[in-house]
């Protein structure tokens, strides 16, 4: 583990090109009155700068399965009237060398060529999904270079067994968080019902009453009492409160998240996880969590019977030992801090003391198309993270996937692991409908 003094030289280990600054023309009324403006520029937050130290290096990844081939020179067209409107898709990160080498922001004209990258690829492949999940394992092990804007789009018409053709888009963390991103990527589709629309997400409908008023002073005490706890666990976990060693540990203490890694999806029915949640009375994050955590026990029990020699024998017994602390951390954005060192130095600690990552997003609830492209799957995730595991849920339609990105030294089997999570959904579904919690025709209520 880093200590505290070596945040200094990491930071330094960035060096972004330079450049100077320059001058645009603005026209004013008829184009008689011009005058010399300068280039919009503007710093990067706290927040982004964290997001390039060598030990928290990230890049979001987005995988988008499509019906249909895709036609390259159709999604050029459009990208350059929707996701280069975007100032950060269409700006150079740069030292300002006036501002003691502090980051900053320059617009910059934008290259396509440069961004949709289009591989060679043999229609003959024996197996087109191994190939579809090496050629994404292989950009885990690289980075964007900072003479041009840091997001890719890969386009590989290759056939799937889940689709006639897949894009990925590989964008930097520094450009925003998760959420923000993801809600840029669906911006450039539309619904295929109606190609003006925007894709549709789905909005939680409460039928509580306000907790303010309806729990009063107990309401009240219940949320002091958990934001005190909260933050000591936090503060805990920075400073000393490490999770359990388990198989599902390591990597965290590796100076650069960058390696490779393996992303692996599985797409199982939205409609059995609104079953059990409609019979546990709780809610679809919930269940996710606890598909989550069930499917986790059965792979780390496996684990540990790997060395008992009766291994058939073992997996069908308890061999998890008593007591495991695992915990999950979640990436997001954050605001304005008092220094971008004592930041980097919080978003080092938590990961190197906690297990893996966690994330759910909501999807949109009809059908969209990626620039006329029908898709049939989203599948988004992130790598450069400290974490040797993480795990993403992305509902769309009728649907849910799930994405493990995983270090392939911590997770060797992460398609186990994947089979693992898909058997624990359907158990709970099970014991769901076994324990007479709703009927199994009510799959298809909300």
């Amino acid at each position: 583990m880093e200590p505290v003094g070596d945040l200094d030289s990491r930071q330094q280990a960035l060096k972004p090109i330079q450049t100077k600054r320059s001058a645009g023309r603005e026209v004013e009324g008829d184009g008689k009155k011009t005058k010399d403006i300068e280039e919009e520029e503007e710093p990067l937050s706290p927040a982004a700068r964290i997001f390039h130290e060598p030990c928290f290096n990230v890049y979001v990844i987005a995988i988008a399965g499509c019906k249909t081939r895709i036609n390259v020179d159709v999604v050029k067209a459009n990208l350059g009237h929707t996701l280069l409107k975007h100032p950060r898709f269409s700006s150079l990160q740069v030292k300002d060398m006036k501002k003691d080498g502090e980051m900053k922001w320059v617009r910059t004209k934008v290259d396509l060529d440069k961004h949709v990258i289009v591989p060679t690829l043999h229609h003959t492949i024996d197996s087109p999904d191994k190939t579809v999940e090496d050629y994404i394992s292989n950009l885990s092990k690289t980075s964007i270079e900072f003479s041009k804007p840091l997001w890719e789009l890969h386009i590989l018409n290759l056939k799937t067994s889940d689709a006639e053709s897949i894009a990925v888009f590989r964008i930097h963390h520094s450009l925003g968080d998760g959420m923000s991103l993801m809600s840029l990527v669906l911006a450039c589709s539309r619904q295929i019902s109606n190609p003006e629309a925007l894709p549709t997400l789905p909005v939680k409908k409460s039928s509580n009453p306000d907790p303010v008023n309806s729990g009063g002073i107990w309401w009240t005490i219940q949320l002091v009492w958990n934001t005190i706890v909260d933050v000591l666990m936090f503060v805990a976990t920075a400073l000393f409160l490490k999770d359990t060693v388990t198989p599902l540990s390591g990597g965290q203490e590796k100076g650069d998240g960058l390696g490779s890694r393996r992303f692996v999806y599985r797409t199982v029915s939205l409609d059995d996880i609104k079953l059990i949640k409609n019979g546990m009375k709780t809610t679809i994050n919930d269940v996710v969590m606890g598909v989550s955590l069930a499917g986790l026990s059965r792979y780390l029990n496996r684990r540990y019977g790997e060395d008992k020699e009766d291994k058939g024998a073992t997996e069908k017994k308890n061999n998890l030992p008593k007591n495991i602390r695992l915990r999950a951390t979640l990436l997001m954005n954050i605001r304005p801090s008092p220094g971008i060192h004592a930041a980097a130095f919080l978003y080092h600690r938590v990961p190197n003391h906690t297990t893996m990552c966690f994330s759910n997003i909501i999807g949109p609830v009809e059908e969209i198309g990626f620039y006329g492209h029908p898709m049939v799957f989203l599948a988004p995730s992130v790598y450069g993270q400290p974490h040797g595991l993480m795990i993403h849920f992305q509902s769309y339609i009728n649907k849910m996937t799930l994405v493990l990105s995983v270090k392939e030294e911590i997770v060797p089997d992460p398609h186990q692991l994947c089979n693992d999570l898909e058997e624990s959904l359907k158990l709970i579904k099970d014991a769901v409908i076994a324990k007479g919690l709703v009927e199994e025709n009510s799959t298809k209520s909300t």
